[in-house]
């Protein structure tokens, strides 16, 4: 079964970076239940081999679980946690970064009446699946290179596009589909998510950022909405929360210092939105989070 032995590849390559010896892909496991952690999930195809992963999208809470494969198809800010695992039984998972160019170029060389139809409402940003045997069989030909590295530079490329051809006539064809087209409403939004990203400490008016994504103020709700389960100040605050829990973790003491450089004029709305996303204040966690990297780079060195 292509499942078991994606299973056997992941333990076996796995590694405390995540990282491995083909460009874009990356093995997770985790040995014990980890706890909701905010990260950002980018344009990347989640597939669990063993484990149950959950994570939460503003408002919406999805899982998936050994068989089932996740598409993300923009920047979005996610709490996720892997909600079953041991020692025993670690969870196991793949991912492959989805460049928008790869998809296009699949679908300018594919026959348009094989492919499903772009979706007709704005896709969310996240899309969870069962993971078809063909897919699963394309990830284990693809992690098997792990085991004959010369053979990557020629063999890697053609397996990644296979993969994109299976996503494209799969179930999230659709979805994937609107991913590769540059007019469509999901690229708009993109643009609009990468503006935020890029310029997260500055205000900006919503309208501005509608514009600048080619769309009308009534569209631009909407598809936003629909994407990334929030609205644009919602995003934005999300994403400067996380990049002050990162600064804060090298720079504990400095709480003031960081509300500000992340956009907040407000200290005290600063701290009433942190506690509100990460369970305590901001001083208290941040002392938690430098201690825990210290740690880690402690046992590194030893």
């Amino acid at each position: 079964m292509p499942l078991d032995e994606l299973r056997v590849l992941l333990a076996r390559h796995a590694r405390p970076d995540l990282g491995t010896g083909i460009a874009d892909v990356r093995i997770f496991r985790a040995d014990r239940p980890t706890p909701p952690t905010p990260t950002t999930y980018g344009r990347v195809l989640a597939l669990v081999a063993q484990g149950t992963k959950r994570f939460a999208l503003g408002d919406r809470v999805y899982e998936y679980q050994a068989g089932e494969y996740l598409v993300a198809s923009i920047d979005l800010p996610v709490t996720a946690y892997f909600a079953r695992a041991s020692p025993q039984e670690p969870a196991l998972g793949f991912g492959l970064t989805l460049h928008p160019a790869a998809v296009a170029e699949v679908l300018l060389q594919a026959d348009p009446a094989g492919l499903p139809a772009p979706a007709p409402r704005p896709p969310t940003g996240l899309t969870v699946s069962r993971a078809p045997v063909e897919l699963l069989d394309a990830a284990v030909r693809l992690l098997r290179l792990l085991d004959q590295p010369r053979d990557i530079p020629m063999l890697a490329p053609l397996i990644k596009r296979e993969i994109i051809w299976r996503l494209l006539t799969g179930e999230q064809g659709g979805v994937l589909r609107q991913f590769g087209l540059p007019d469509s409403s999901l690229s708009h939004v993109a643009r609009a998510v990468q503006w935020i990203r890029d310029n997260y400490a500055q205000p900006f008016r919503v309208e501005d950022v509608a514009q600048r994504a080619g769309m009308s103020v009534s569209s631009f709700h909407r598809n936003f909405q629909a994407v990334t389960s929030m609205s644009p100040i919602q995003y934005q605050k999300q994403i400067r929360l996380q990049h002050a829990r990162l600064l804060l973790a090298a720079n504990p003491g400095d709480v003031a210092g960081v509300s500000r450089s992340v956009g907040y004029e407000s200290a005290a709305q600063f701290s009433r939105e942190y506690r509100r996303q990460f369970g305590g204040p901001p001083r208290q966690d941040a002392v938690r989070l430098h201690a825990r990297t210290a740690t880690r780079a402690a046992s590194r060195d030893s």
